[in-house]
């Protein structure tokens, strides 16, 4: 798989029927692996164990979504395979994604280029931001 812009993890990869699958911790299975899965899964090592958020809080509904500890949506993540360029339309399809759950952040990537925004519900923009916040416990 194509080397992405995230720190190196180490991940669990077998195959089956000559076909790879990488093991998802979130879903705790092998999944397939292509490659907009490996973006995601470098995502999940991303979050976890760089920027400390809980596994608990994690969940595979969306590409990736990262709850408060109420419940409440704090990060809705979209992936996109490598080869496939981040543009207005795929803000838009994260934008059409969270009128309906209300994420405060917001992270687009395709692996090479990552997108992160905090939603500002109360001028209906959002803005961009250099890196998403580090889980200290009271997100």
């Amino acid at each position: 798989m194509q080397e992405l812009h995230f720190p190196s993890y180490t991940f669990t990869l077998k195959n089956r029927e000559n076909k790879p699958y990488i093991f998802d911790s979130i879903r705790k299975k092998y999944v397939r692996l292509n490659p907009e899965e490996w973006v995601r899964q470098h995502v999940i090592a991303f979050l976890l164990e760089t920027h400390n958020y809980p596994k608990s809080l994690v969940k595979k509904r969306y590409d990736l979504v990262v709850f408060y500890p109420d419940g409440r949506i704090f990060l809705l993540v979209e992936c996109k395979a490598p080869q496939i360029e981040i543009n207005q339309k795929s803000f838009d399809q994260i934008a059409r994604y969270n009128l309906e759950i209300k994420a405060t952040y917001l992270m687009v990537t395709n692996g090479l280029h990552h997108y992160y925004c905090q939603m500002d519900y109360q001028s209906k923009q959002y803005h961009f931001l250099r890196d998403l916040p580090v889980y200290d416990g009271i997100v």
